[in-house]
């Protein structure tokens, strides 16, 4: 039997002090439904369980650094005492010599000036989700009543702008804004100035059966025939962004940030694959070989295997009667982060950019190969599309990295290969870059 004893030395929780419970009712959100596994809730984390996750987690870490990352939902629902509580209870089990970092996902609606001073004073990192121009946010970010919340998340930003708070902003991308990449990334970078972002694909993954009424939406106002979101399924929403889409959206973004942005802003995407190319440990679950060690924890202390996996095959326990250490160790958790190797097709098992993708997050792992084998990425296409646009660029920088020299020294690099490339092609010549033309057509500039 699979064992890990102690437990492991370090791990991850997002905790749901709501649990789904949300101030917004976002189309796309899976999470809204997870709402019918506790009927008759409160959803609201008690002070005694409160009390219970801080002293389980900060006492079973044996690493000098630990995060404590609330998400929901919408956690600020809780309000502003519960998260005073939480940071006096951090110093009360805190560890000699124990870094303890914060922070936060949030929609940013009831974010003012007090929770802008309160996050500032302690140091949160506050990730606030937005999904680029008002009419890409608004497509399907909207409230109880079907109203676009890009306004109000705005004014929440703001106050984290005045208050010089650490902000992430996670964007979601749909078919709204899948093929908006740039316009995406420079409202965050210009006009938000922004510097460290996250790109999150929503695959909303569906049974036939369930199609209609997931395009729908997980909502409540979906009343007695809303569906419970479940890892089941080989269909995927209107919403959802197609495989090539995703990987556009990512190349058209990094084409720009690679000729201007390295080293100034920071994307989550870029920095795991730069990891991946230096031989380094993915930063990320999602592009490691296997995972197991992000859990999510819900209001009533229940802990499930991933916060992608809330449902009841994946309940490891309560913490309230097993230590959390212990379940994040289990059988069950270990069987579920090494199914991720595990289970990966030999189509992939085969592929070029493996190391960099290791058949991306098993939640999307529902279409066949091409040769018909089962659990291949829906996203794959796109992921392929991605890892081998940008593997020359990676492969310069980690070979700076290695020199102990800055990877904003690619650009340079790559433009002298280039017009080294182009030097004594003729003006008549066709252009070496197989585009079929004539090359003062295709590449004039490099003509001298």
């Amino acid at each position: 039997m699979l064992t890990m004893p102690g437990g492991p030395p370090a791990y991850h929780v997002l905790a749901k002090p709501t649990g789904p419970i949300c101030n917004l009712d976002c189309e796309y959100c899976f999470f809204l439904s997870k709402e019918m596994l506790y009927p008759g809730d409160r959803f609201r984390m008690a002070d005694d369980l409160l009390e219970t996750y801080i002293r389980q987690l900060l006492e079973s870490h044996r690493t000098p650094e630990v995060m404590v990352a609330w998400q929901g939902g919408e956690p600020t629902m809780m309000g502003l005492d519960f998260f005073r509580r939480s940071v006096e209870l951090v110093d009360q089990y805190r560890k000699p010599g124990q870094q303890v970092s914060y922070t936060i996902q949030t929609n940013g609606i009831l974010i003012d000036d007090d929770w802008a001073v309160f996050f500032k004073e302690n140091d949160f990192l506050v990730g606030l989700s937005v999904d680029g121009t008002k009419p890409l946010h608004d497509a399907y970010r909207v409230d109880k009543r079907g109203q676009g919340s890009f306004d109000r998340v705005m004014r929440g930003f703001e106050a984290l702008k005045a208050r010089d708070v650490d902000v992430n902003v996670l964007c979601t991308v749909h078919a709204a804004n899948a093929g908006h990449g740039l316009e995406v990334y420079r409202f965050f970078r210009d006009d938000m100035g922004v510097r460290f972002m996250q790109f999150i694909p929503i695959v909303e993954r569906v049974t036939e059966t369930l199609l209609p009424l997931a395009n729908l939406g997980w909502g409540t106002e979906r009343g007695d025939d809303r569906p419970l979101y479940l890892q089941a399924g080989h269909h995927v929403t209107d919403r959802t962004v197609e495989p090539e889409a995703f990987g556009r959206f990512l190349t058209d973004i990094f084409d720009e940030w690679a000729k201007n942005d390295i080293g100034e802003v920071y994307i989550q995407h870029f920095d795991t694959a730069l990891a991946n190319w230096y031989g380094e440990p993915a930063r990320v679950c999602v592009f490691s070989e296997t995972c197991g060690l992000a859990v999510a924890l819900e209001h009533n202390g229940d802990l499930y295997s991933c916060d992608h996996y809330v449902e009841p095959d994946y309940l490891l326990g309560n913490i309230n009667e097993t230590p959390m250490v212990e379940l994040v160790g289990s059988p069950q958790q270990i069987e579920f982060g090494l199914a991720k190797r595990d289970s990966l097709p030999e189509f992939c098992r085969n592929c070029e950019v493996r190391f960099a993708c290791h058949g991306g997050c098993p939640k999307n792992r529902f279409i066949e190969t091409p040769d018909g084998e089962a659990g291949l990425n829906y996203l794959c296409a796109g992921y392929k599309t991605f890892f081998n646009h940008i593997d020359r660029p990676m492969r310069i920088m980690s070979d700076l990295l290695g020199q102990n020299r800055a990877p904003s020294e690619m650009p340079s690099i790559l433009a002298a290969e280039e017009a080294a490339r182009f030097a004594d092609v003729g003006r008549n010549d066709l252009c070496p870059c197989d585009s079929g033309l004539k090359f003062k057509r295709c590449h004039g500039a490099h003509v001298t």
